[in-house]
C-alpha cells in the first residue's frame, strides 16, 4: 500500500496535535482525515494509539469532557479508513483518499456493522466491541 500524506496533511496533523484547530472545524470528515494520516504513518494498531492519544488530548486542550472519546467508534472508523486505503492504495494525500471514496462521508455507515443498542452503549464508548451485525473487512498492515 503507498498510500501518501501531504503538506496540508501534516499541517494539519500538526494542528490537531497542538489543539490549534478549532473544535467547530473538528467534523466527520476531519476526523476522516486524521485517521487516514495517522494510518500512512503506521499499523492500525499503532495508528489507533496515535488517534487515541491525539484525541484525547485534543479534548483535554479544548475543556471538552472527556467522556466524549468513544473507543468502538474510533477504532472501527480506523479498520474501515484502513479497508479503504487497501482499495485504493495510490492515493496522494487525505483529500485525493476522501474524493475517491465519499461513501465514508456518511457517518452512518458503521450502523451497517453495529446494532445501535451496541454501538452507542456505554461498554462501547469505553471499550473496542467488535461489530455485531455484519464483521468490517479486515487486512493485514
Amino acid at each position: 500500500m503507498t498510500c501518501q500524506h501531504d503538506a496540508s496533511d501534516r499541517a494539519f496533523l500538526s494542528a490537531m496535535r497542538s489543539g490549534s484547530l478549532d473544535p467547530s472545524d473538528f467534523d466527520h470528515r476531519a476526523h476522516l482525515r486524521l485517521a487516514y494520516v495517522v494510518l500512512t504513518r503506521g499499523e492500525v494498531d499503532a495508528a489507533t494509539e496515535t488517534l487515541r492519544s491525539i484525541l484525547q488530548r485534543y479534548l483535554a486542550v479544548h475543556g471538552i469532557d472527556p467522556a466524549k472519546y468513544h473507543e468502538t467508534l474510533t477504532r472501527a472508523w480506523m479498520l474501515a479508513v484502513r479497508h479503504f486505503m487497501v482499495l485504493t492504495p495510490t492515493c496522494r494525500s487525505s483529500e485525493a483518499f476522501i474524493e475517491a471514496n465519499p461513501q465514508l462521508l456518511d457517518p452512518r455507515i458503521m450502523l451497517s456493522h453495529y446494532s445501535s443498542e451496541r454501538l452507542f452503549s456505554d461498554e462501547a464508548r469505553a471499550h473496542y466491541l467488535s461489530a455485531d451485525l455484519e464483521p468490517i473487512p479486515l487486512h493485514a498492515s
